[in-house]
């Protein structure tokens, strides 16, 4: 295997692909596979060059007087007042054989032009968040396509200083050949295999452990909740293993799953498109899981009206947290299975790895779609969102029946209406879902599955679930102003993603005029004012404090409560620094230069 020339670092001079110019680019990786250069050109611009197109700036000491440029976005001053390109040189004219032989150089330039594509960039068991992640699936195909054509046009514009032909001519040539070009790029970006080259969450081996690891967290947990002293030092006893298992709950289980999609199947609520993906095509949503929620909300205040006991819910918990893993391990079976099948192009790009395990855990394929029926989309918001609500309901009927209460105490009324309310805004806002991580980049494997069905209803109801069997009185003053830390959370989360949403939307909104933003080489802006200019990831703050008030009237005196604020806060650490490597690749030093002017990612002056 050759030994690689330049070290990372290495500040050296890089052919523009298609074109005889060099540029000043700077080394980013090497692969070791391909035998291929990340190098990154002063305006961000990162392009994958081969060894023979990078020279040492030593062998190019001689011509800096030619040309002044060190960006492909900038040409020579000097040479472009040299000569008009659409005059030839005083003096000279061309013979015949000449315009052949350079028509020849022109041709070979362009059949050489192979631009290899921009690396594709890379949840832990997750939980909504609104936000619009950085990572956007139409940007790595706009960008290809734009560097494609760039370099092209510009052999165009060097042959023209020396051309006799006129300039309609070659105007109209021109225009038919970016034509060609264009088709020829999208055809193939559609053929581009991208496999995951960057394991996350510790590889093969770390995701073997967390298939076992997560699922018995879930049963530690609630086991422990319904101790008497549910300190983290006295282990829970295991139940016997039969009575884990009923069939009648796991009818009740499919009996959710399946109303849930009968309400996403009902033709009311706008349909979207979503971002676009790696071979431009746009995908359809149905925004209906508010109308959803409504609906779900009717029916069990029918079942409450006729006498049903959701104390079952309660009585059961286990066997359900059981029947939703169970389920959502044969989903997931059923969703890898399925994607052998599906084209290259329709993989997720943090999931082709080609090994079992790990494309199993983080998801083979992206977009799983039974006709138009989305099962990621579908999992994401409705039977776990809206069924961590029914729970959290059970939970305060059962404290009322086990504590002969005529009233459910201020706690419990407290956990229950800050939960219903960040439920509530998430299906409100479901649209914002479409530009998450989740959908945009993550496939849909066992870790969306199984955090999607299971962990979001079991462990985010896990304060509920301990004031059951651990009644925390608290006075008024303290719940006011743990309904006011709440509102600050809820506040800060909701206008960040708010002011974010809108100007994604439309940048030129009059009332957005006091934005501030970085440019970047996709076309995207970064915000740098507002909210987004005090930390990175504002909404994942509010997020956190949000969380902190979910859990402070369960008391002090046990850690098992504050569980999801410890969890919570590494969950959106490690998101953060997913996103941070994402967004370095793709903005390259528009990136850099955010990262300066706001230096914290969620934690002002801490992190």
């Amino acid at each position: 295997m050759p030994n690689r020339r330049f070290a990372d670092g290495e500040v050296v001079m890089g052919r523009w692909p298609g074109s005889v110019l060099y540029y000043e680019v700077q080394v980013a990786s090497y692969d070791d596979v391909s035998h291929l250069y990340t190098v990154k050109y002063k305006d961000g611009t990162e392009l994958v060059l081969k060894e023979s197109d990078i020279r040492s700036q030593s062998s190019f000491k001689h011509r800096k007087s030619q040309s002044s440029s060190s960006s492909p976005s900038r040409r020579s001053t000097s040479r472009s007042r040299s000569r008009s390109p659409g005059r030839p040189a005083k003096g000279r004219r061309r013979s015949s054989s000449q315009s052949r032989e350079h028509k020849d150089d022109k041709k070979k330039a362009i059949q050489e032009a192979n631009l290899a594509p921009l690396k594709p960039s890379e949840n832990n068991t997750r939980r909504y968040n609104g936000e619009p992640d950085s990572t956007e699936g139409n940007d790595t195909s706009c960008v290809i396509l734009e560097q494609k054509l760039k370099p092209d046009l510009e052999i165009e514009r060097v042959l023209e200083q020396y051309s006799l032909r006129p300039r309609k001519e070659e105007k109209k040539k021109e225009e038919i050949y970016s034509e060609k070009k264009i088709f020829e790029t999208i055809k193939t970006i559609e053929k581009t295999s991208s496999k995951t080259k960057e394991l996350e969450f510790g590889g093969r081996i770390g995701t073997f452990t967390m298939i076992f690891f997560l699922p018995a967290t879930v049963l530690y947990l609630l086991l422990m909740c319904k101790q008497d002293d549910p300190s983290l030092m006295n282990f829970p006893s295991l139940p016997p293993l039969e009575s884990l298992w009923e069939a009648r709950v796991f009818g009740v289980f499919l009996l959710w799953f399946f109303l849930q999609a009968l309400f996403y199947l009902l033709p009311i609520g706008k349909v979207v498109e979503g971002l676009p993906l790696s071979n431009g095509r746009k995908l359809q949503y149905r925004i209906n899981g508010f109308y959803a929620f409504v609906l779900t909300a009717a029916a069990i205040g029918t079942l409450l009206y006729f006498q049903f006991e959701l104390y079952y819910l309660y009585d059961h918990l286990l066997q359900f947290a059981v029947s939703a893993a169970a389920f959502s391990l044969g989903l997931s079976i059923y969703l890898y299975i399925r994607s052998l099948k599906v084209p290259e192009e329709e993989l997720a790009p943090g999931g082709n790895s080609g090994y079992f395990v790990y494309d199993f855990f983080t998801g083979h394929e992206l977009n799983p779609r039974i006709g138009s029926f989305d099962l990621k989309y579908f999992c994401e918001l409705r039977p776990g969102l809206i069924g961590w609500v029914v729970l959290n309901l059970a939970m305060l009927l059962a404290e009322m029946k086990i504590h002969n209460q005529s009233m459910p105490s201020l706690s419990m009324i407290l956990v229950n209406i800050f939960q219903l309310l960040y439920v509530v805004d998430a299906l409100w806002n479901e649209e914002a879902i479409l530009t998450t991580m989740d959908i945009t980049h993550d496939g849909f494997g066992f870790m969306l599955a199984f955090g999607d069905l299971v962990w979001v209803p079991f462990m985010y109801s896990l304060q509920a679930l301990y004031l059951v069997g651990h009644p925390t009185a608290i006075s008024w003053p303290v719940a006011a102003a743990i309904t006011i830390l709440n509102c600050i959370g809820y506040y800060i989360f909701r206008s960040a993603n708010s002011q974010k949403n809108n100007f994604r939307r439309n940048p030129a909104d009059p009332k957005l005029a006091y934005l501030k933003f970085i440019p970047t080489a996709t076309g995207k802006g970064l915000l740098v004012t507002g909210w987004w200019g005090f930390v990175r990831h504002p909404n994942y703050l509010g997020d956190i404090i949000m969380a902190l008030a979910w859990s402070l009237p369960c008391g002090f005196n046990h850690i098992l409560p504050y569980f999801y604020v410890i969890y919570f806060i590494c969950l959106l650490v490690h998101r953060e620094a997913r996103d941070e490597h994402h967004c370095k690749q793709k903005y390259g030093l528009a990136w850099e230069r955010y990262c300066q002017r706001v230096p914290y990612r969620i934690f002002p002056y801490i992190y």
